[in-house]
């Protein structure tokens, strides 16, 4: 029986960090100036897009708390690299992130957040404002931070060691569109 019309079918989610996943870490990136893509990133995410799964990231950006950058440069980067990836026939469907840090420089974003991986709040924010099915969504990290994250949101974590992106996905996919 399908959903009625009001109600968005769930569908699953890949769930990429950002740093050291989608593109090189170079710490502290900011301005596209900075950005170098992963071997295969465009097309891992073209291939999430194609498979009908949602596309995220949820990225720690301590750089805010640590008075580097602002948030606006947060979101400006994230716009400039939808745009890079639209011209590469894909899409990031929502990227979100954490401007926290518990010995943050500037007070505002001095705190102790769960949103800040390896706490599961971003993962969470995703999973109730998208209609997102969590047994078919996993997160893509290159840390344990970002794998304990998603142990703790009950989403599967694929560590990323290097390599082509789009390798990782492609051995994910199968399962999360099953």
């Amino acid at each position: 029986m399908n959903p009625p019309p009001s109600v968005p079918a769930r569908r699953g989610a890949v769930i990429f960090d950002r740093d050291g996943v989608l593109n090189k870490e170079v710490g502290f990136a900011h301005r596209p100036d900075q950005i170098v893509w992963m071997p295969g990133a465009q097309a891992a995410v073209k291939a999430v897009n194609a498979a009908g799964l949602f596309a995220f990231v949820a990225t720690n950006q301590s750089g805010v708390a640590r008075g580097l950058y602002t948030e606006a440069d947060v979101v400006a980067l994230h716009d400039w690299m939808n745009g890079q990836l639209a011209e590469a026939g894909a899409h990031i469907d929502a990227f979100v992130y954490s401007p926290y840090h518990p010995e943050a420089l500037l007070e505002a974003y001095r705190r102790d957040s769960d949103c800040r991986k390896p706490g599961p709040g971003l993962i969470r924010q995703l999973l109730t404002t998208w209609p997102v099915d969590p047994s078919r969504t996993c997160l893509i990290g290159d840390r344990e931070t970002d794998l304990s994250a998603a142990r703790a949101a009950g989403i599967s974590g694929v560590l990323f060691t290097g390599g082509d992106l789009s390798d990782t996905v492609a051995s994910v996919i199968p399962r999360l569109t099953a």
